[in-house]
């Protein structure tokens, strides 16, 4: 069987309440340099705050189980589906959460797929290359992007907010057998539940590229999700299309206090 060679989707990257998409930022644009509005963070301060039937309209309820609810809706032009995860981490705070999530040195200890990964600080940001294993026959996926944390303050209320988005420069060249994701936005959001847990919010898509049709990437992510909502009450994990977030908070906790 032949591996996928990177032939190219439609290039997808839409913000994080609508199907409307852009291509990704070139490090020598003006857009670079200020990448994350304000407004953008505040929408994804609006999203971690609505009720999980709050979703509606195009978005299509995939599982809704052990404090997952995972929503879909399908971009037309790509033929993929972006998602939005509404979920509670019971006993980590949203700061830590927002630590762990940010801490790209651990990341390495448990993230099974992630198998190269570096920094370098390009303009004053720092971008973000790594390379996630895929199962045979399908060529390994590598990702570009920079990313942005805000602790916000809105009605009273601290929200941790993290986004990222994929960018293209000649400092990451492209390598021979693996497939460069050239499309993929994420959006992030903790915020206390009011006791001693965390509401999140995750909106996210990514093209994968390669000759893989839509409709296998759409199944298998299908299968992906319906999986991790039995995560959830062990291992306070959930996943996503490209990129893995895994919170095992009590891990976290034994390493902050060692």
């Amino acid at each position: 069987m032949s591996r996928d060679t990177g032939a190219g989707l439609p290039s997808p990257s839409p913000s994080p309440t609508s199907s409307s998409h852009s291509r990704r930022v070139c490090l020598e644009s003006p857009s670079f340099r200020a990448p994350f509005s304000e407004d953008h963070f505040l929408a994804v301060c609006r999203e971690v705050a609505k009720s999980r039937e709050a979703a509606t309209g195009s978005w299509q309820l995939m599982a809704d189980s052990a404090g997952f609810s995972i929503y879909r809706m399908l971009d037309e032009k790509s033929g993929l589906y972006e998602y939005k995860v509404y979920s509670y981490l019971s006993d980590c705070s949203p700061e830590l959460c927002a630590d762990v999530y940010m801490d790209l040195n651990y990341r390495k200890k448990w993230d099974q797929y992630l198998r190269e990964m570096c920094e370098k600080n390009l303009d004053g940001r720092t971008v973000i290359y790594w390379e996630l294993k895929f199962p045979f026959p399908l060529a390994n996926r590598d990702y570009v992007f920079i990313r942005e944390r805000q602790d916000m303050e809105v009605d009273g209320e601290k929200i941790y907010v993290i986004l990222a988005k994929s960018v293209s420069t000649s400092k990451f060249p492209e390598k021979p057998g693996i497939v460069r994701v050239k499309n993929y936005k994420q959006s992030v959001a903790f915020q206390s539940d009011g006791k001693k847990g965390t509401k999140v919010f995750m909106w996210y898509f990514d093209d994968p590229g390669g000759k893989v049709p839509p409709w296998l990437v759409n199944w298998a992510t299908k299968v992906n999700r319906m999986g991790a909502k039995w995560l959830g009450p062990t291992n306070n994990s959930f996943s996503t299309d490209g990129i893995t977030i895994i919170f095992i908070t009590k891990c976290w906790k034994r390493k902050s206090q060692a």
